[in-house]
This record gives structure tokens, C-alpha cells and sequence, in this order.
């Protein structure tokens, strides 16, 4: 058992690993599982069948495993998972999965919630992942490795963002966004490739630059959306990124992509 201070309220059951520190006025459920070196710094909440990885930090006022806020949940079993060395700062909330998503809401490691992000349920969520102040996740969403989403944006439920992809700060995004994509917007569009992003992440200036001919062909007039991509896949597939696109459209989805404002071609 760790450090606990003396007003936290540890219920029976829980399961707190080496190097576990609980601050004043938290209260940690009786189904709990922190993992090794995990910090809740005060006035945190944690409920539910929730497991939190380890080196996991989270700050005051949090709220991670109540009930989902899912007028279909009856109560069933169900579980959130959060992964090792996430950052959960103040406000954040996340909630366990419902019997219609797989009984699971999860986060992979490294990831960043900002002040009052909300998680719902059903959602999965990659690694090294930003949500930005008061961003929100509908239940269901997709959220693939390496996304930011920037600060009051809004992600409508079943919605997948991409690997990589960026969404602009206060936008509403209803449409799935391709990996590495841009988007922003009151109703979001694509705005091009995540330019930086992929800077970042290594890709070299011949791979961005055919990455911008693929977006382009992805969403030109020609042909079939299928054609279309059967085409990238077999003319550029060896560039990682178009790998990672042509892999993301062909995936099921109850969700249309999300398309450039006005044809937009990337690069103009």
C-alpha cells in the first residue's frame, strides 16, 4: 500500500501498487486498481472497475469511473482502463463502457488531459494523445495515436480521428478525419495535412510532399471514392502516411469522412 494521507477515503478492496500516493480529500473505490507510482493529488474521485497504469498523475477535482452518462445503461459490469504515464489535470472526467460498446472506455499511455476534458463512454484512445482544455469526446469515439484536439472542441459520438490528425481549437467535428489531417471549423472541414505534425514525427519532405498528392487524389471528382483509394494503395503505399489513410477509409465506419471545405486542394 502507498501514502495515503489521512482525510482520503480508501474503500475496502482496492488495490493500490508500490509508490502509490493519494492526497487530502480524495476517495478511491473499492473496485480500484492503481498501479505503481500512480498520484492523486487531492480532491480526486475514482470509481467504478477502473484500473489507472502506472505513473499516472492526477490532479484535483477529477472525476475518472462514475456511471456513464448513457440514458441505455442499466447498470452493467463494465470497465475504464487508463494507461501508464498519462497526465489527468484538474476537472477531467471519464467514464466506463456501456453494454453497446464493449463494456470498455479506454486511454493508451502518455497521453495529456487538459483541464476539464471529458471522456466518455465507449471511447478509445490511443497513445501520446492531447485533449486540450475542455475538449469532449462523445460516446464511441476513436482517438488513434499521436491526435491533438485542440481546446472547447467537440467530437460527436461514433466519430474516428486519425493518427496524427489535428483538430483546431472550438471546432465540431461530425465526420471521421483522416490521419494526418487538419480540420477545424463551427462544422468542421478539412483544412489540408497536419504539416507540423508530421514534421515532427519524422516524415521527411519527399514523404510529405507525396502525401499532399495522395490527399488531392483522395479527394478529387475522379472516379469512385473506392477506386480512388484502391489507386493510392497501389501507385504510394509505400509511404507509411498514404498506408495509414488508405487503411483508415477501408475500415468499417458508421461515420463519412470528413471532406475539405470547398475542395480545397491541399497546398493552395
Amino acid at each position: 500500500m502507498g501514502l495515503v494521507h489521512p482525510t482520503a477515503l480508501v474503500e475496502d478492496g482496492a488495490r493500490l501498487e508500490d509508490g502509490v500516493e493519494i492526497g487530502p480529500y480524495c476517495v478511491v473505490g473499492g473496485e480500484v486498481h492503481l498501479g505503481e507510482g500512480v498520484v492523486l493529488h487531492s480532491h480526486v474521485v475514482v470509481a467504478g472497475n477502473t484500473r489507472i497504469g502506472p505513473r499516472t498523475q492526477i490532479f484535483p477535482f477529477a472525476s475518472l469511473g462514475h456511471r456513464p452518462q448513457d440514458l441505455k445503461y442499466g447498470g452493467e459490469a463494465s470497465e475504464l482502463v487508463i494507461g501508464a504515464d498519462n497526465t489527468i489535470r484538474e476537472h477531467v472526467t471519464m467514464n466506463p463502457g456501456t453494454q453497446g460498446g464493449g463494456l470498455l472506455t479506454q486511454t493508451g499511455d502518455n497521453c495529456l488531459f487538459m483541464m476539464g476534458a471529458h471522456v466518455a463512454h465507449d471511447c478509445r484512445i490511443g497513445d501520446r494523445v492531447i485533449l486540450a482544455n475542455n475538449a469532449t469526446l462523445a460516446g464511441h469515439v476513436i482517438v488513434e495515436d499521436d491526435a491533438i484536439i485542440g481546446g472547447l472542441s467537440a467530437i460527436h459520438q461514433f466519430v474516428r480521428i486519425g493518427r496524427g490528425a489535428m483538430i483546431g481549437g472550438m471546432s465540431g467535428i461530425e465526420h471521421d478525419v483522416i490521419p494526418y489531417g487538419l480540420a477545424m471549423g463551427e462544422r468542421a472541414t478539412l483544412q489540408g495535412l497536419n504539416i507540423i505534425g508530421l514534421k515532427r514525427h519524422g516524415f521527411e519532405r519527399t514523404q510529405i510532399k507525396d502525401m499532399s498528392e495522395a490527399y488531392n487524389l483522395l479527394f478529387s471528382d475522379e472516379d469512385t471514392l473506392a477506386e480512388r483509394v484502391e489507386r493510392l494503395s497501389r501507385e504510394r503505399g509505400t509511404n507509411k502516411g498514404v498506408a495509414d489513410v488508405v487503411a483508415f477509409v477501408q475500415a468499417n465506419s458508421s461515420r463519412a469522412l470528413c471532406q475539405p471545405g470547398a475542395k480545397k486542394r491541399h497546398g493552395e
